[in-house]
């Protein structure tokens, strides 16, 4: 027998930490997926309760609800409560370089005085997103991180 828990708008945000506000809100920016109804009652699930953690980790990351949409949208649920489990993506700032250190040297195509975003994918592994790059682009070393995070954490177990 297969047991299906199902919650209530008020459940689902006493477990996963937000207000119900906050549940309403993100079913109609798309965040969430809206809930079944059973009655004159909404009912959410597992999913719901995987998104919403996803999202709080996300957030902790400082990344926007378009971002975090963007990563969540057309995951499955085993993959979204990975997201869920594995805490905020590590990003590592550049270390400032002391005063007699020489200046960069210049990267192939990229404007004079451009500014780098390091994403830190494992120890020894980074990769470098010029600041002014399109969405697309950020989006792609985002999706690589997060995919590295997920295998990370298969490779643990």
């Amino acid at each position: 027998m297969l047991l299906v828990t199902t919650y209530k708008l008020d459940e689902l945000a006493a477990e996963a930490g937000v207000a119900a506000r906050t549940v309403r809100y993100y079913v109609q920016r798309g965040l969430l997926p809206a809930p079944e109804f059973r009655g004159k009652d909404t009912a959410y699930g597992r999913e719901h309760l995987a998104r919403l953690r996803a999202i709080k980790v996300l957030q902790q990351a400082h990344l926007p609800l378009e971002e975090i949409q963007a990563r969540l949208a057309g995951a499955g649920v085993d993959e979204i409560e990975r997201i869920a489990a594995a805490g905020p993506p590590r990003a590592a700032a550049a270390p400032c370089p002391g005063p007699d250190a020489a200046p960069p040297a210049p990267v192939a195509g990229a404007p004079r005085g451009a500014r780098w975003e390091r994403v830190e994918i494992a120890d020894g592994v980074e990769l470098h997103v010029r600041s002014d790059a399109p969405e697309r682009s950020r989006r792609i070393a985002l999706d690589i991180e997060s995919r590295y995070a997920t295998l990370a954490l298969k490779g643990s177990r």
